[in-house]
């Protein structure tokens, strides 16, 4: 059985977005408790040459839509990356969410054969399969982890459990 890519990009990156709210939901307990401010954990990093936690939410939000978008040949929707506070992230990621699940799955069809090009990357480019598993996928965990990482090494109480969000399991 081969995967679908409405599967891997709709259904799974959906998923652990969800998952990054649930964790950042956490997370403002948490602050709120230590009378901590959030814009703290927002701009805590996990070693000095890493992104903060911030931009790690908006690298995993724009890998997601970007993602879609590459791949199914809608022009995403731009940010400017001007959140400051929790409610301004959700927003981020519900925004990701709904422009993920906009993308009719018609619209992947030929999604292997698409060339996905960056502009820092001039006169290189990977068709779609190269890019969603070499790079798309590597790209959003790695981001989705890191923030994940940040706020468990600030003593935010998640865990493994928290990270893989919602399973459907099923009963005997």
């Amino acid at each position: 059985m081969s995967v679908q890519v409405t599967s891997l990009v709709q259904d799974q990156m959906v998923r652990s977005l969800n998952a990054l709210k649930g964790i950042l939901t956490k997370a403002e307990t948490y602050a709120s408790a230590k009378k901590v401010d959030f814009s703290v954990l927002l701009n805590t990093r996990l070693a000095p040459d890493q992104f903060p936690l911030i931009k790690q939410i908006q690298i995993t939000c724009d890998t997601a839509k970007f993602t879609a978008a590459r791949l199914s040949g809608v022009t995403p929707p731009k940010n400017d990356d001007s959140e400051k506070d929790l409610p301004q992230v959700l927003k981020r990621i519900d925004q990701t969410i709904d422009f993920i699940r906009s993308v009719d799955e018609g619209q992947f069809e030929g999604y292997e054969k698409r060339e996905v090009r960056f502009p820092w990357y001039p006169g290189k480019w990977m068709d779609g399969h190269t890019y969603l598993y070499q790079h798309a996928q590597p790209n959003f965990y790695f981001h989705l982890t890191t923030a994940y990482s940040i706020l468990r090494a600030n003593g935010v109480d998640i865990g493994k459990g928290d990270f893989l969000g919602e399973q459907n399991w099923r009963s005997e």
